[in-house]
């Protein structure tokens, strides 16, 4: 993933000047100055004419770029200046484990923040399930005349019985990334999508230790990413974790245990052991982003953090990287690729709700959303489709904007032969599940000798357990 670790505090007072954090990240170095000129269209300045003196407290999920984070720094600068208002802004690690529960914790207390942004995918369920959110519908259906309709994904993930609690902010798309020249040496194809066999296989081929070359750069170790590779094999291969309501632990299945015999033989077999760069084992969510970026990869799976870093500190492995959109199983044969939204949130007792939802509006568009996207190149995209149309450089700023644009309007859902249509029913008992990772810690197990069908099943148990927490019965 491209969030870090550690928990920071900007502050955003009218016309004040912004200090800005150091990040850490790949490289070193002090961010440029963010490229774009950033404006509050004149409908928005008349929204926020009553609110003038008001305040607002705001979470962001941190992005990988530094420069980033800096543009994101100064759009919300100029709203406050131009509104007369303060936002208040604290950085936060998606991955850190008690996320949810600190927020939650906080709406209980009366001591939340107004709004935060967060992964749709990862977060929003479980937010809303401990009912710490506030219903956003009348403040989506006023940005569609706006905005357009946002990605097909946040159907699925932002909505609750008709209503909507999350507003999409920047899209998320999925992606590979395999070195083309290593390919090319080898007579290999650069194709769209591969099974994950081929994948497997191919990484030996092109794998020499020697030259430092390692074909996998794919960790089953404790990391958002880890979840993301070991839930996709599963899914491909036709098992799942909850059913289609998102309600029933159906994780133990002959597909599942397929799938973890496959993901287990790759980290045990001494056959492919040269593929495997030293440390894979204790890899982090930055690990994969440094080792491919230090060129001895040949196949990563990563959000577009990795690839906007290399753009971005123009490393030579850019010109090399064929993306494509991932691996295909047994069970279906097309990638179970359609991304995900960071997604603003407003909690139930924030102190300026009206303005918390004008801050979302403001900062999902225009010049806002174009000076982040600028720094984080396909990373941050438009998650509503109208925004794709409002500068050139979403057409032209880099050769995959069309494929990920096309990402946000892949026609949903994607069917598994064995019956489970993804995405799924947002489950926050399979978030809650992904968040204490299970999936990482079974693996792990595997690796040590426990025998997949036994890991499988043992960990079904401990998922079952995490969903009657969320009160589903089982």
């Amino acid at each position: 993933m491209e969030e870090k670790n550690d928990l920071s505090r900007r502050t955003f007072l009218g016309v004040s000047a912004l200090g800005v954090l150091g990040l850490a990240g790949c490289g070193g170095g002090p961010a440029p100055a963010p490229q774009v000129d950033v404006q509050v269209p004149q409908e928005l300045l008349d929204q926020a004419a009553g609110l003038r003196g008001g305040s607002v407290g705001m979470l962001s999920q941190k992005l990988y770029s530094e420069a980033a984070n800096k543009a994101l720094d100064k759009s919300l600068q100029v709203f406050a200046q131009a509104t007369g208002t303060t936002i208040r802004n604290d950085l936060v690690s998606g991955d850190a484990g008690d996320m949810v529960a600190k927020m939650d914790a906080d709406v209980k207390a009366g001591t939340n923040r107004d709004l935060a942004f967060v992964s749709d995918r990862r977060f929003v369920g479980q937010l809303h399930n401990l009912g710490a959110l506030t219903d956003v519908t009348a403040v989506v259906d006023a940005m569609r005349p706006l905005y357009g309709d946002p990605a097909t994904e946040a159907n699925d993930y932002c909505v609750f019985d008709g209503r909507w609690f999350a507003i999409p902010y920047h899209f998320i798309a999925s992606g590979m990334y395999l070195r083309k020249d290593w390919y090319q040496e080898k007579g290999l194809p650069l194709k769209p999508h591969y099974t994950w066999e081929e994948l497997r296989d191919n990484a030996l081929a092109v794998s020499d230790p020697a030259k430092r070359r390692f074909g996998w750069g794919l960790t089953v170790n404790r990391s958002g990413d880890a979840n993301g590779f070991i839930q996709n094999v599963i899914d491909t291969y036709g098992g799942a974790i909850a059913d289609n309501t998102g309600t029933k632990v159906v994780f133990n299945s002959p597909e599942t245990v397929a799938a973890v015999t496959f993901i287990g033989d790759i980290y045990t077999n001494p056959k492919y052991q040269p593929m495997l760069p030293p440390g894979i084992g204790s890899w982090t969510d930055s690990s994969n982003n440094e080792n491919w970026l230090a060129q001895i990869l040949g196949l990563t799976l990563n959000q577009f953090s990795v690839y906007a870093d290399s753009k971005t500190k123009k490393n030579p492995v850019y010109a090399n990287t064929h993306v494509f959109n991932g691996a295909t199983g047994p069970a279906i044969d097309q990638p179970l690729a359609f991304g995900e939204s960071n997604s603003f949130v407003v909690f139930k007792g924030a102190k300026n709700p009206d303005l918390a939802k004008l801050v979302a509006k403001f900062m999902v568009g225009g010049t806002a959303l174009l000076g982040v996207a600028k720094e984080a190149p396909c990373l941050v995209n438009p998650s509503w489709s109208k925004v794709w149309d409002s500068d050139p450089y979403y057409t032209t700023g880099d050769p995959a904007y069309p494929a990920l644009r096309e990402q946000t309007r892949v026609q949903l859902p994607l069917k598994t032969r064995t019956g489970y249509a993804f995405p799924q029913a947002p489950s926050p008992g399979e978030q809650a599940t992904l968040a204490a990772y299970l999936l990482t810690d079974m693996m792990q197990s595997v690796i040590q000798g426990t025998k997949p069908a036994d890991a499988v099943a043992a960990t079904h148990g401990r998922i079952v357990q995490i969903f009657e927490q969320q009160g589903y019965r089982q």
